[in-house]
């Protein structure tokens, strides 16, 4: 057993699992149909005849559970963050039918995920995480400090909301793997759950595949050598490999790095996963070190380039006017005080900003927007919380100076905003990735040097 944290990160913090969460449904939906409060071959349309007001397509009205387990489903309606959706469950029913009959294509639904998730709570009268609490988590003595995050209407977001440990991850991982028995009790039937991890359709798509497209089960990926796995946004992964009796959990932010994920995964299968064998390896002290200087040198990503540039001097204190933009922003200036500390001070349509950061380092704060959702996606709240963050810069080109913002809360998130500077003039190239903020730090700004401050 080897479990490593990036700092600032410790092994007791939660993390949000993202679409990991849809594994934990599909076991709900199993222990259900073993409580005989679900059929599998049942339409969903049957579970929910409160959701829709116009009749339903004849696509959307033949879906079956099973159909939606493994995603072979009509097809997902348009996103719910942008449109404010507060009922996930009427939003997927109620709408023209679908693009496609059930049983056919294998296309990825989020908003589906969401439905099954419904579907428990409304058969069990539990939330989903009450539910798996107590026939699950309690007997593998984990999740004590988890907990899934809610829609604006209250249901619990199944689809894209656990929030637990690395280690309650792999623990579950583990029971899964083990076909639904803990220390010798069975704590739930292994045939659904040996149908659920298996290949039960087609997910490749084109003719080049990728790491997870070696099959679908419900709501669980296949892998190489006839493993399986739990995958989440950002890569948040846990893969399983029976034969060899391994479990890999990885934890992370790469949303917007699409290279991470194939990278992690093929090196977990070439480096370690084909290296398994029988017995254990011969002593070796040296590699040992190796591996421990490694494992204490682990540190959160931070950008990299130069320190300083002359265009510090230029900078430092100068107030920008921005014209208008769809951010919002009227001005900006930095604070740069020659030693890798500085602030970014802006303002925009919701009032004053400082960002603090350091050059070529984290810096650890709180970024400055207030009323992100805490518990519920898709809602402002007005607690005054904010996300902890952790941000870097470095000048790319003397005129270059890039801002890079990791969230690092319930919610995880990055942000990078590129300022390039030519006489009077500045440009800042804004790109967020995240799930359900952020919104207004994407796109472009064109600002002119007004003044300088004392």
């Amino acid at each position: 057993f080897l479990d490593s944290y990036w700092e600032p990160f410790k092994a007791d913090q939660p993390h949000r699992m993202y679409s990991v969460t849809k594994s934990f449904v599909s076991v709900a939906i199993g222990l259900a149909e073993e409580d005989g409060l679900i059929d599998l071959d049942k339409k969903i349309a049957t579970y929910f005849p409160d959701k829709w007001d116009a009749p339903l397509g004849e696509w959307l009205s033949e879906q079956t559970v099973r159909q939606m387990l493994t995603m072979t489903t009509v097809g997902s309606p348009h996103s719910w963050f942008r449109l404010q959706v507060k009922d996930r469950t009427r939003f997927y029913f109620d709408r023209p039918d679908g693009c496609r009959p059930a049983g056919t294509a294998w296309e990825y639904d989020s908003a589906g995920s969401q439905v099954l998730s419904s579907l428990v709570e409304r058969v069990t009268g539990k939330r989903l995480f009450d539910y798996l609490n107590e026939r699950i988590f309690q007997k593998l003595g984990a999740f004590s400090s988890a907990k899934i995050l809610s829609t604006p209407n209250g249901d619990s977001w199944g689809d894209s909301a656990m929030i637990c440990t690395p280690q309650d991850l792999a623990t579950f991982a583990r029971f899964v793997m083990n076909y639904g028995v803990w220390q010798g009790e069975r704590l739930m039937n292994e045939a659904y759950l040996r149908r659920a991890t298996s290949a039960v359709v087609s997910n490749r798509v084109d003719g080049f595949g990728g790491v997870f497209a070696h099959g679908y089960g419900y709501q669980f990926w296949r892998t190489e050598h006839d493993g399986f796995a739990f995958v989440g946004m950002g890569d948040q992964i846990a893969i399983c490999c029976p034969k060899e009796d391994l479990i890999m959990v990885c934890t992370a932010d790469n949303q917007g790095c699409p290279w991470a994920r194939p990278y992690i995964v093929t090196q977990f299968m070439d480096r370690i996963v084909e290296q398994v064998h029988e017995g254990p390896l011969p002593a070796n002290r040296e590699e040992v070190s190796r591996l421990n200087e490694l494992l204490d040198s682990l540190t959160l990503y931070a950008v990299k380039g130069e320190g300083d540039s002359p265009w510090r001097e230029k900078l430092n204190g100068a107030v920008y006017a921005c014209l208008e933009n769809s951010l919002t922003w009227k001005n900006f200036t930095f604070r740069l005080d020659g030693n890798g500390e500085g602030e970014l001070r802006y303002t925009n349509a919701r009032g004053e900003m400082v960002l603090p950061f350091s050059m070529n380092r984290n810096r650890f704060g709180k970024f400055p927007e207030l009323g992100y959702s805490r518990e519920r996606g898709g809602e402002r709240t007005t607690d005054g919380h904010r996300y902890r963050d952790a941000v870097s810069a470095a000048w790319l080109d003397e005129n270059k100076l890039l801002l890079h913002v990791q969230i690092i809360d319930e919610y995880f998130g990055n942000l990078s905003m590129l300022f390039s500077f030519r006489e009077d003039m500045a440009v800042i190239q804004a790109t967020r990735t995240a799930e359900d903020f952020l919104w207004d730090y994407n796109g472009e700004i064109v600002a002119k040097r007004q003044s300088e401050v004392k």
